[in-house]
């Protein structure tokens, strides 16, 4: 009898876009048990910008991967050879940028769809920034510009997330004020530095590159505010 695989996901506060050791990335690949992990990169929130496509390749080309990208913006796939393509991935790395227009994107040429597919059959779904944003049920993000709440996403993993809790000024307050109010679900802030994994929804792997940065979980109190609990993190 064939075991199914388990739904996994990783949230990165880091990676080819952020770090200069390529930690976060090698940990990445360590979470795929094949001996050349095809990893397609998506780089729909920054629109396809070029320059980050070229990091992507620069950074897992010398790698023991098979490494793709998959444009939207110029798409050259019809429905059934894309569909073949995001399947036969074994990691989908999503790229930075805005998360609203990622979204917005995806539904309208079917990728999330197709990503919940892919999630189903193990593909491990991954992202930095924009890119951990999307598979939450809502995120922190600046998409509309000041920073402000979005209850939106993939629903892939439950509750919410903030990237750059660390690193972007407000960042700390603004999603811990969404959390209080409940505007945002109780979820996962990210300090630079951190990668976090989900196997089935929940927590089964924290790391971090840098000994200072932190993973946390934020939930209302009950008073109105919210609290933080330092989830621990072992040193890449």
């Amino acid at each position: 009898m064939t075991i199914a695989p388990k739904p996994r996901l990783a949230l990165l506060g880091g990676g080819f876009s952020d770090d200069e050791d390529g930690l976060l990335d090698d940990w990445l690949l360590d979470q795929v048990p094949v001996p050349r992990p095809k990893v397609c990169f998506v780089p729909t929130a920054s629109g396809d910008a070029p320059a980050y496509v070229e990091r992507f390749l620069a950074a897992f080309q010398p790698r023991s991967c098979e490494p793709a990208v998959l444009p939207l913006f110029r798409r050259e796939l019809d429905d059934d050879a894309l569909r073949t393509f995001l399947l036969s991935q074994d990691v989908i790395y999503v790229g930075g940028g805005n998360t609203v227009n990622l979204l917005a994107v995806w539904r309208a040429h079917g990728v999330d769809r197709l990503l919940r597919e892919a999630l189903a059959r193990g593909t491990l779904l991954c992202g930095i920034s924009a890119g951990a944003n999307c598979w939450a049920e809502g995120s922190h993000t600046d998409s509309f510009g000041p920073l402000t709440h979005l209850p939106d996403g993939l629903g892939l993993l439950p509750g919410s997330v903030c990237p750059h809790y660390d690193s972007e000024q407000g960042r700390k307050a603004s999603y811990r004020a969404a959390v209080a109010s409940r505007a945002l679900a109780s979820g996962w802030a990210l300090e630079d530095g951190v990668g976090a994994l989900f196997t089935e929804g929940r927590l089964t792997d924290s790391v971090t590159r840098l000994p200072r940065a932190r993973l946390y979980r934020v939930e209302p109190d009950g008073t109105g505010e919210a609290k933080e609990q330092v989830v621990p993190c072992r040193l890449l």
